[in-house]
């Protein structure tokens, strides 16, 4: 008897827990969240029973202002600050809702066009070759397991930033037939080796057997900068180089302007570029000290504006972004920054900082016919989604390119040293 009560008992509980499940204001409540995070001045919605009610005595007035209805309540960020809002059920509270209001915040979006210059950390291997002796070819470098990647940053003690600082050393230890001290970084490891050069047979000059190089270059585009800080960021990816395929670790870098010449359309499976050229004057804007997965960061020396949008907007936190329609602003031709259609095909609500929080697809017929959708220097185009600067475009699909990645806005300005958290606005350092 007992066992026939507690079945059905089980029976009854499992029939309540699965018509709870579909039960309108339940369904509701699990999609309310338990925290939201607003900018002062943003207005957010959030569906709700009837049956469910605000608490608004747990409510600080000066951070936000809740307004009820029957079907929902609509949060109101006034302060920057903290606040709680407490959802009720028959009079009992049953969710606590966390608000936290930031400062207002804007940045001017960018879209131009730029040259980029990046200064290694000292001169980087980019490949082996032999050496022709008398008697065989061998390289020095590749036996004393200096590896392509690896970054030569000081020989016998002293520091190296140039090529041209390694040539006088190799020529005076091969003159003199002695081994140079070599100290490598290699990714976070300091390798100490030695090397001896070699007589190049045919060229009558000491060689190491290393390719080395000292800096890259290339073309990208200006996501935002900061008005107050002049803080910027662009391109939205790292900067690797082309023949280790790693990233380059930077010393100092910098950009100037750039007009863009010509565009190589993109199709399926061979994406296009972007053509251009440093502006004549070469004239620095900015410096670079940052080349992260999220792209260059520095500051600039002077304004730039872009035509279109010379005031600063507001900037959308990646939960806030939404799949439909959006713009980027880009350079296709010359100097003139332009806008065009695109769509946000999803989005990711991400709490931390990663690369690929959206796919985007172009559909602006204009700029299809031009580019056949993203290619390579519209990296750092900053995507624009009811008025607020949302992300930036960072990566195109080989086998689609009318698609691609963005970033999420909130990730470059994190990278870039800029909290949007902070109490108190940012002032120029």
């Amino acid at each position: 008897m007992y066992e026939r009560i507690r079945k059905i008992t089980g029976g009854i509980l499992l029939v309540s827990l699965i018509m709870l499940a579909f039960y309108e204001p339940f369904q509701q409540y699990i999609n309310i969240p338990s925290s939201i995070t607003m900018f002062e001045g943003e207005e957010e919605t959030i569906s709700k029973s009837g049956t469910v009610s605000v608490s608004a005595a747990s409510t600080n007035i000066n951070t936000a202002d809740v307004i009820e209805s029957e079907q929902a309540m609509s949060i109101q960020g006034k302060n920057a600050g903290e606040d709680e809002v407490i959802l009720e059920l028959a009079g009992f509270p049953v969710k606590k809702v966390d608000v936290n209001v930031l400062k207002d915040f804007k940045v001017l979006p960018g879209g131009q066009s730029i040259g980029v210059k990046l200064n290694t950390l000292g001169v980087l291997v980019v490949g082996h070759h032999l050496v022709a002796t008398a008697n065989e070819k061998i390289s020095p470098g590749e036996d004393a397991n200096i590896k392509v990647g690896d970054i030569i940053t000081m020989i016998d003690g002293k520091k190296i930033e140039t090529m041209s600082d390694v040539a006088p050393f190799v020529d005076e230890a091969g003159k003199k037939g002695e081994s140079l001290q070599f100290i490598i970084q290699r990714g976070k490891e300091k390798i100490e080796t030695s090397i001896k050069p070699i007589l190049d047979h045919k060229a009558k000059s000491y060689k190491l057997g290393l390719y080395i190089r000292d800096s890259a270059a290339g073309i990208g585009t200006m996501t935002f900068y900061e008005p107050n800080t002049k803080k910027y960021g662009a391109l939205g990816h790292v900067i690797s180089d082309m023949d280790t395929k790693k990233p380059i670790v930077v010393e100092d870098g910098q950009i100037v302007k750039s007009t863009v010449t010509a565009i190589e359309k993109g199709k399926n499976g061979v994406p296009g570029e972007k053509l251009a050229r440093f502006s004549a004057d070469r004239e620095i804007i900015g410096n670079i000290t940052i080349n992260s997965p999220f792209g260059v960061f520095g500051k600039l020396n002077q304004s730039v504006k872009n035509g279109l949008f010379d005031k600063p907007m507001p900037i959308a936190l990646s939960h806030q972004v939404k799949e439909g329609p959006a713009k980027i602003l880009t350079v296709v031709d010359g100097n003139e920054v332009e806008e065009y259609d695109i769509e946000i095909m999803s989005t990711i609500p991400q709490k931390f900082p990663a690369t690929k929080g959206m796919v985007v697809k172009v559909t602006d017929p204009a700029l299809l016919k031009k580019t056949g959708g993203i290619v390579q220097g519209m990296s750092g185009s900053p995507i624009i989604q009811d008025g607020k600067v949302v992300g930036a475009v960072t990566h195109v699909f080989v086998n689609d390119p009318t698609s691609g990645y963005g970033v999420h806005i909130e990730w470059m300005l994190h990278e870039a040293g800029i909290n949007i958290y902070e109490k108190e606005p940012q002032k120029a350092s």
